[in-house]
């Protein structure tokens, strides 16, 4: 007897924004609400779900096309999604980041496992905090937010997806890639 269909993954862009520190570079992260549906108590990068409205998103400089490939999406679903991860920072962030597409680069794409009850299929995009960047605040979406070293960050409650962003993160010459999940096990593939 065949169990239940799997949940269809919703679209979701993440912005994983970092800046140089003393210690070397720093990602801003928060932690989720104790009482989330999913991802609870955990600290992430801010980001959700795609909207209507970002479809509407009018960039001053597109993605850059290898950017948009490596989504994995049309056109017009890369370009709303990197809309989303720019709208969902400011929202639980307060920082507002340069509409700029063309600046944004691809980290890695990461699909919720099958057996999930809440599935995404999430995009993380990565930009360089600018100087001139403001001033964050926790939201009602993340609490306890901050810009931390990375090997502070990967000391924290994380998912897996977000453990190895923050391993990439830390390698010289990055490559985006696919994590998702084959029979229940974390799985990464290269996109370039």
């Amino acid at each position: 007897m065949a169990g239940p269909r799997p949940v269809r993954p919703r679209d979701a862009a993440s912005l994983v924004l970092t800046r140089p520190g003393p210690e070397g570079l720093e990602v801003l992260m928060g932690r989720r609400p104790r009482r989330s549906a999913f991802a609870p108590d955990v600290f992430v990068f801010p980001g959700g779900g795609v909207e209507p409205h970002d479809f509407d998103a009018a960039p001053s400089r597109p993605l850059a096309a290898v950017c948009a490939i490596h989504t994995g999406a049309s056109l017009r679903l890369a370009a709303a999604l990197a809309a989303a991860a720019l709208r969902e920072t400011e929202e639980e962030t307060g920082l507002v980041v340069a509409d700029d597409h063309g600046a944004l680069t691809l980290l890695a794409r990461a699909i919720t496992p099958t057996n999930s009850p809440i599935r995404f299929h999430a995009r993380f995009f990565h930009t360089q905090a600018e100087p001139t960047l403001g001033a964050h605040a926790d939201s009602p979406e993340l609490s306890d937010l901050g810009f931390r070293p990375l090997a502070e960050a990967a000391k924290l409650p994380l998912m897996d997806v977000t453990e190895a962003i923050l391993a990439a993160l830390a390698e010289p010459a990055r490559r985006p890639f696919l994590y998702s999940y084959r029979h229940g096990r974390p799985f990464r593939r290269w996109l370039a």
